[in-house]
């Protein structure tokens, strides 16, 4: 019988675990649970015999890796896996996985929320701005992207798109706009929503000369990855231009220095982006039948190792 280990420091919901196990169980598998660990050590022992595991934004690492002798797939529940050690996985014969798509809604619904909350100053009673009628740039043009694109289109927004590998047709077919480069983006639209992985390409990518060429009263918000953010050069920057604000849900590596800057800067405790009951349920689901499918099925449409 295949063993399928969940573990997740900050666990699923009671009923999203339900659907799991529901899932799980019916193909003939074990469930076995792993939740709100505090050690490293407990993960290293839960996995030792397990042959696919589901975890969040856990890591696994190479040492999780080494220690897991039968494992062969791993599913991170979410979009995003630089979480999971890619290259050690790839050297064991593992297969990594996403859930794309299935946090979208609720990271795009965050988004937008913070636009709001910048552009109405924080709730702070003082006159603000709408959102109807500015230029929203989307950096990168996946999943959460285009649901953040969906809403603001409903509230009058004009939507601007830079990525590299999504086609002129494909941004078009939507009715939006594709920009050449990143540099046109930026100092083309009010707010810039940041959607790009943290990858060697992207880390400290958006920094002064990017921000710098917004408009007057311009907003980054940032539910991707802190990773991509230079967080000197954006310090900097915002001390020179305080009508750039920067949202996030993600808090800095240098918060307190961001908290220096009142009313333009915000950050939860956690992140939140996917913190939602219906995100966390179509994730968790998505991931157990992601596994059925790989084992029953040879399915690896959602590999993201080589």
């Amino acid at each position: 019988m295949k063993k399928v280990l969940v573990a997740t420091e900050k666990p699923f919901a009671p009923i999203a675990i339900k659907g799991i196990r529901e899932v799980i169980e019916a193909a003939g598998y074990q469930l076995e649970l792993l939740e709100k660990y505090t050690a490293k050590e407990q993960l290293l022992q839960a996995v030792a015999d397990a042959d696919a595991i589901i975890i969040r934004s856990d890591i696994v690492d190479a040492e999780v890796i080494d220690a897991a002798k039968k494992l062969k797939l791993v599913v991170r529940a979410g979009a995003g896996y630089d979480n999971i050690d890619l290259a050690a996985a790839t050297a064991h014969g593992i297969c990594a996985m996403n859930t794309p798509g299935q946090n979208a809604n609720a990271v795009a619904e965050l988004a937008i929320g913070l636009m709001i909350y910048a552009q109405r100053n924080m709730y702070n009673g003082a006159s603000g701005t709408e959102l109807r009628g500015k230029n929203l740039g989307l950096h990168a043009y996946g999943n959460v992207a285009r649901a953040v694109a969906r809403i603001a289109e409903g509230m009058g927004m004009n939507i601007y798109v830079y990525d590299p590998y999504t086609s002129q047709e494909a941004v078009s077919a939507n009715g939006h706009t594709k920009v050449d480069t990143v540099q046109e983006l930026y100092s083309t639209c009010n707010i810039v929503s940041l959607h790009i992985p943290a990858t060697p390409e992207t880390k400290q990518s958006i920094g002064r000369d990017l921000v710098g060429a917004m408009p007057k009263g311009a907003l980054l918000v940032n539910t991707a990855r802190k990773e991509v953010i230079n967080e000197p050069e954006l310090l900097a920057l915002m001390s020179e231009r305080t009508d750039i604000k920067y949202f996030t849900d993600i808090a800095p590596a240098a918060l307190e220095d961001f908290k220096n800057c009142q009313g333009r800067f915000f950050a939860p405790p956690k992140k939140m982006g996917a913190q939602t009951a219906e995100a966390n349920i179509n994730a968790g689901i998505a991931a157990a039948r992601q596994i059925v499918a790989f084992f029953e099925n040879g399915d690896e449409r959602f590999r993201v190792n080589k």
